[in-house]
């Protein structure tokens, strides 16, 4: 009888411990900055945004729209030309679009805090989206970058087209390509 008391006793503890309604995460600061995180700068982000660029032989336009759910879509016209010499003069090419750079794509992103490998607290934006393409769908976006920041006008975080700062700026609102 003592040993099925016992026993009784033993489970109803493990009972109580392994249904804690409290989650224990790997790394506590980082779920909690992670959370401030979020808190701070997911209202701000939420909404569409867009950037243009333009350099000596390429050019580029993306726009992205940030759910609150999580989920991402968004828009990228990418063009190049190139710098040839014909009779002497040195002339460019017609803008042509990059391959697989081009089109509409769906996918998700989210805010995190983590912990570089030198062990040093980064804020990241995460990116990963599909282009729209049902019979070969390959990745548009697979980008987990240094997040800046965000506010009613301006996002900020390091992507493919960055300024001299190493920044990709993106710009509140719809807007369509100037080329």
């Amino acid at each position: 009888m003592k040993q099925k008391m016992a026993l009784l006793f033993f489970l109803a503890a493990l009972a109580l411990t392994a249904c804690s309604s409290d989650p224990e995460w790997a790394d506590q600061e980082a779920h909690e900055k992670t959370e401030q995180l979020r808190e701070q700068y997911t209202p701000f982000i939420v909404g569409t945004w867009h950037y243009e660029k333009t350099l000596e032989k390429q050019r580029a336009f993306e726009q992205l729209t940030f759910n609150a759910d999580g989920t991402l879509s968004g828009r990228r016209k990418w063009q190049a030309r190139q710098v040839v010499t014909i009779d002497g003069q040195v002339q460019y090419t017609d803008w042509e679009d990059i391959p697989d750079m081009n089109g509409t794509f769906k996918g998700t992103w989210k805010l995190v805090w983590e912990r570089n490998s030198s062990g040093v607290g980064e804020n990241r934006i995460i990116l990963y989206a599909l282009w729209d393409d049902e019979d070969n769908p390959i990745i548009a976006y697979s980008h987990n970058p240094l997040f800046g920041y965000a506010d009613a006008t301006t996002l900020q975080f390091v992507g493919h087209w960055q300024n001299s700062d190493g920044w990709t700026i993106y710009e509140r609102g719809e807007a369509e390509p100037s080329f």
